[in-house]
């Protein structure tokens, strides 16, 4: 099947949040609402687009990201040093069911969820100071680890600069994966656990790779911080658009809206200029690309118990 022409409306600001690492940012149909971290701020916020409004909730760590589960109530969160249960209207914080070794001296980054309800989770050396002022960047301390819903962690990838990009294709068969130090996204092949991997884009020119999201149609958009866009990459790995964005780090992004056709993309203010007043803002863009609904992680009876 061809794939759809693509249109896209203006590149809007809808939450000048001031976000100094905006980052893990997801839909959650339930809520109809969008769930996105500031890492170095250590909050979570949440946009509801029926009303414009955003809430803010402070933790006391980094936070890196934000994930659906299978109780609509229930989301997980992953911190610096390591990932716990949530639910948002009570703010009821679990204790970590998954530990991070070597926390601080690294710390978690990206995630996502796989079609068999596993959570995968990306690690890379601590950049983030215990005052979340921006600390050095570097090294090759981060590691990539399956997390199934029995708590069993396995370390699947190792030897990674900055852990980004943790998405699948819409059959599930296929998991991208960033090293944005590297420079590199890498797809391999999936059924659970990591099969053959390529090369899926490298080298393209214009900032490095941070988070993604995948389309119905299997094209992945990669957010390009420092390079002031978006690139909408085709399944065999050719590039089919640019996005410009009015601002220079560009985080992350995901489809959301009643009809999965809204994307919002977070950014960062880490390291702009005064000038650029818009960094760390959640933006949205109004688009004709259907996106698909996220997968959710399977909340064991006993993560349920301990909560």
């Amino acid at each position: 099947m061809a794939p759809s022409s693509v249109s896209l409306g203006e590149v809007k600001c809808i939450a000048p949040t001031g976000d100094r690492c905006g980052e893990g940012v997801v839909w959650h149909p339930d809520h109809e609402a969008v769930y996105w971290t500031d890492i170095n701020r250590f909050l979570i916020h949440r946009y509801t687009p029926r009303d414009g409004c955003v809430k803010t909730w402070m933790f006391d760590e980094p936070v890196t990201a934000v994930l659906l589960t299978d109780h609509s109530d229930t989301l997980v969160v992953t911190l610096g040093r390591g990932a716990i249960l949530w639910e948002p209207l009570p703010d009821r914080r679990s204790e970590p069911f998954f530990h991070l070794g070597g926390w601080p001296a690294v710390r978690l980054n990206d995630a996502g969820i796989d079609r068999f309800g596993s959570l995968w989770a990306g690690s890379m050396r601590n950049n983030v100071n215990s005052d979340g002022s921006a600390g050095e960047v570097g090294g090759t301390d981060g590691r990539l680890y399956r997390v199934d819903a029995n708590g069993v962690a396995t370390e699947c990838v190792h030897t990674i600069g900055i852990s980004n990009t943790i998405v699948w294709s819409p059959d599930g068969k296929r998991f991208h994966f960033a090293d944005s130090l590297q420079d590199k996204i890498d797809a391999f092949e999936f059924d659970g656990s990591l099969g053959a991997s390529r090369p899926f884009l490298t080298g393209f020119g214009r900032g490095v790779p941070d988070g993604s999201t995948v389309d119905a149609e299997g094209y992945l958009w990669n957010c390009r911080y420092g390079g002031s866009c978006i690139v909408r990459v085709a399944p065999d790995g050719t590039i089919d658009r640019v996005i410009e964005m009015p601002t220079a780090n560009i985080t992350n992004c995901t489809f959301g809206g009643a009809d999965l056709k809204a994307l919002y993309i977070t950014t960062a203010a880490n390291g702009t200029p005064p000038g650029d007043r818009l960094a760390g803002s959640l933006f949205a863009i109004e688009t004709n690309v259907v996106g698909q609904l996220e997968n959710r992680f399977r909340l064991p009876a006993s993560l349920l118990r301990a909560r």
